[in-house]
């Protein structure tokens, strides 16, 4: 019967850090060698059990007698960046397709290695200085959660908190909701997620449906019955949500870009570096200890993919650090059943509208789908539409109720299409998202009382492309 022969490791050049190096190989089950010119330092690793060879890394008969070509990898990790240079070269020459790691001291030393063919570069301080940063960011994660698990104990066993999502709410929004209502119920407090509006897409209706998530209307909950309210995945009340301007905030978690001057309340955690807002409670629930349920987990999980669109756009480490925490502790099956939904006819209606009724001016598709009850049938639009060949940035529209409702996608690397959906529509409206996605709403103010609502779509139409062409530096009859 054949088995596999674990593959041995050579280390040239045995200091502090392949020291360091040795002993992760030796815990971890691994058979290697370490080659030294210091005759006590090899004597020292032999009294520690390991296979040590006295021999110049710099000496290409020292190099040849340890038979090299039969390792896996070599690790060239001495102090000398000299020697390091010259025991890469013997190694090339001993054997051209073996993988080589080679430590270095600078940047400069560590292209002149890079360049010279070393399959890795270890440049010690920069590994210092990032994970320390590493290691920063943990302690303020947890510092965050504390904070807020504090904020939470002073409702009180019995309390009430008040989770308000954004309207129509996404799976980020409802996943983000849903775990802090777990956080407030580990320690005793009611809690209920409020929202507005209606869930038209068809995998959010499977995703709340599946995993059974209670959301209830702000229009129906009287807010003056909760101890503290948070806002989760929006950040200023009215901001695409129907929580009343006059209403105190006490927590604000969310991942889109906001001036914070405008952001009141007595605990804020708002990072737009993160791809969903689904990851910053991750971390809390991680970082504070606080076991998680599988169909919380799923939630979240589910809420990351959708908010970075499987990790495409928009994706930090640290949102791929958390999906891969989730992982193992997600039901497989069910987010199998939320994502291959059946679709509505009114989304295939939209999306057939979308494309009959599309206007192109360079790269950039403007789309009015007219009538909607449905308003997330808009950024499926806009996302299907955004692979036309040809097109890189996609904005489509369309009336719901008293608002139109506008959704934003591009994949132009010059174009911010956040930034560019606040410029166009902001002072007429709401509107936010980041460099690949964004929303905006805008109330029809003194058109709501007209009743030919199709008359107000043809005005907005002309409008609305005038003010995103104007805000992307474009100008509509050229």
């Amino acid at each position: 019967m054949l088995t596999k022969k674990t593959p041995k490791y050579a280390i040239l050049g045995c200091g502090s850090v392949g020291f360091a190096v040795a002993n992760e190989l030796r815990a971890q089950g691994k058979e290697f060698i370490v080659i030294d010119k210091d005759p006590q330092r090899v004597e020292a690793l032999r009294d520690q059990k390991l296979e040590a060879i006295q021999g110049n890394i710099s000496d290409l008969k020292a190099l040849k007698g340890a038979n090299l070509e039969r390792f896996g990898a070599v690790l060239i990790l001495s102090s000398d960046v000299q020697a390091n240079q010259s025991a890469l070269r013997i190694v090339q020459e001993i054997s051209p397709v073996i993988n080589t790691v080679v430590r270095a001291i600078d940047p400069v030393t560590k292209e002149k290695l890079e360049d010279a063919g070393a399959d890795m570069v270890l440049l010690p301080s920069s590994i210092i200085a990032t994970t320390a940063i590493q290691y920063l960011e943990r302690v303020e994660a947890v510092r965050h959660g504390r904070e807020l698990l504090k904020l939470l104990k002073g409702v009180g066993r019995g309390g009430k908190l008040g989770i308000v999502i954004h309207d129509n709410p996404d799976p980020d929004a409802i996943a983000s909701g849903l775990a802090l209502k777990y956080m407030a119920e580990s320690i005793g407090i009611v809690a209920e997620i409020l929202s507005q509006g209606d869930i038209g897409h068809q995998e959010n209706r499977a995703f709340i449906n599946l995993l059974k998530i209670q959301l209830k209307q702000i229009s129906e909950s009287n807010l003056s019955d909760f101890n503290k309210i948070a806002l989760v995945d929006t950040a200023l009340p009215g901001a695409n949500n129907s929580l009343p301007a006059g209403v105190k905030v006490d927590i604000i978690i969310d991942h889109h870009p906001v001036e914070i001057e405008k952001v009141g309340a007595t605990y804020y955690d708002i990072r737009p570096n993160m791809g969903s807002t689904a990851t910053i409670m991750t971390e809390y629930l991680q970082e504070l200890g606080i076991s998680i349920s599988k169909e919380l987990a799923t939630a979240l999980l589910y809420g990351i993919r959708t908010d970075t669109h499987e990790f495409k756009m928009e994706t930090d480490p640290a949102d791929l650090t958390a999906a891969a925490f989730l992982y193992p502790l997600a039901d497989h099956d069910l987010l199998g059943k939320v994502e291959m939904p059946s679709m509505s006819t009114e989304t295939l209606d939209i999306l057939g509208e979308a494309i009959r009724s599309r206007r192109i001016k360079g790269s950039y598709l403007i789309s009015n789908v007219g009538l909607i009850r449905d308003r997330d049938a808009i950024p499926q639009a806009a996302d299907y539409l955004l692979n036309l060949e040809g097109i890189t940035t996609v904005i489509v529209f369309g009336l719901g109720g008293e608002n139109i409702y506008i959704s934003g996608r591009s994949k132009d690397i010059r174009l911010n299409i956040g930034n560019a959906m606040r410029v166009a529509f902001g002072d007429i409206g709401s509107a936010g998202g980041h460099s690949t996605a964004a929303a905006a709403q805008i109330p029809l103010g003194v058109f709501s009382g007209v009743k030919d609502k199709q008359m107000i779509m043809r005005l907005s139409e002309e409008a609305v492309m005038k003010r995103f062409l104007a805000a992307v530096g474009e100008k509509e009859g050229e």
